[in-house]
């Protein structure tokens, strides 16, 4: 029997404009669904996990459309609560180049930043569950959504599931100082912590030292002085951090570094060329998920996330796409994007 995997996070419109246009060229915007957990579940049923996503969506026909893009991926949505006003959306401008993408987010007062803990039963949704997942984005849109994140967590740890979250701050939703407090209050019923340098810096205060993502240098000391910090802090069983070198907004390279408490594991590194970055932070966490639920060592199941992820910068939309075999091919070195006949 497939493991079960459990998310909780907001579900979003997303509306992109077409061929790289910016948004005061566009006459049109191309439509998906899209969120940070939302992504991880859909990602993970994908790879034959049992994922089902918790969240609260408007009762009207966005709501539902939300609901059915999830469900023709087969993730399990008989827990999302209806009800509030409506659905959060976020537009996608895609850049290129030396021209860095832009987000602009129109998701105040979305359904799940009014939601109360009490709509859900933890007990029953997370019953036969072997891991629970949110991300920093959820505790981000309202008080309310932090309380409902901290209910989950706490229902997780109290039945023994393995817990993750991805740090993924967000400048436009809340600041350093609320993101510090909330997110450390969170942590303390984390197993597995999920995040850049970036997000580890502004969301918990840990730093590392020499190293600027813009210049596109990595300073691998530095991360694990960070991690160190935070094992000790916080007592995580593992930390996970991709490692994005920004060459430009079109090229990156992309790999990751993981510490269980006693080793490093610093994975392959690839050079993407992207489609569509939006989700990789996703796709490295539902792969390393994916790897450690289904008892992969560490190190490959940090490099069938790194694989997981390159693949997902090259697919358009907010979910990977990318199937399992896919996946393998790559983790074993087949990086040559010939045709598969």
């Amino acid at each position: 029997m497939s493991k079960k995997v459990v998310t909780l996070g907001e579900i979003m419109l997303r509306l992109s404009t077409p061929d790289h246009k910016r948004f005061v060229q566009a006459d049109h915007f191309e439509v998906t669904y899209g969120g940070g957990e939302a992504n991880v579940c859909a990602a993970l049923c994908n790879y034959g996990l049992n994922g089902t996503f918790v969240t609260r969506v408007p009762d009207n026909p966005i709501g539902q459309s939300a609901i059915n893009h999830l469900r023709r991926y087969g993730v399990d949505t008989q827990y999302i609560v209806r009800g509030g006003e409506r659905l959060g959306i976020y537009f996608l401008e895609t850049g290129a180049s030396m021209r860095a993408s832009q987000v602009l987010y129109d998701r105040a007062g979305s359904s799940i930043a009014d939601a109360d803990s009490s709509a859900f039963d933890f007990d029953k949704i997370l019953g036969g569950a072997s891991w629970f997942h949110t991300t920093g984005i959820t505790p981000a849109l309202s008080d309310k959504a932090a309380a409902l994140a901290e209910a989950a967590l706490k229902a997780a740890k109290a039945k023994g599931i393995t817990t993750s979250i991805d740090l993924n701050y967000r400048k436009k939703l809340w600041s350093k100082e609320k993101a510090r407090t909330v997110m450390t209050r969170l942590c303390q019923y984390v197993d597995v912590c999920i995040g850049n340098e970036e997000d580890a810096d502004t969301t918990l205060g840990f730093k590392a030292t020499d190293t600027d993502v813009t210049k596109g240098e990595l300073n691998l000391e530095g991360f694990k002085d960070v991690f160190k910090q935070m094992k000790e802090k916080f007592g995580f069983k593992y930390i996970a951090s991709s490692l994005r070198e920004s060459h430009s907004a079109s090229d990156n390279g992309w790999s990751a570094l993981v510490y269980d408490g006693t080793d490093f594991y610093h994975s392959k590194k690839y050079e993407v060329r992207i489609v569509d970055r939006v989700g990789s932070g996703d796709s490295f966490a539902s792969g390393l998920i994916y790897g450690l639920v289904t008892g992969m060592p560490m190190n490959e199941a940090t490099e069938f996330a790194v694989a997981a992820s390159a693949l997902k910068h090259t697919i358009p939309g907010d979910l990977n796409h990318a199937t399992l075999s896919e996946v393998k091919s790559l983790m074993k070195g087949d990086a040559s994007g010939r045709v598969q006949r």
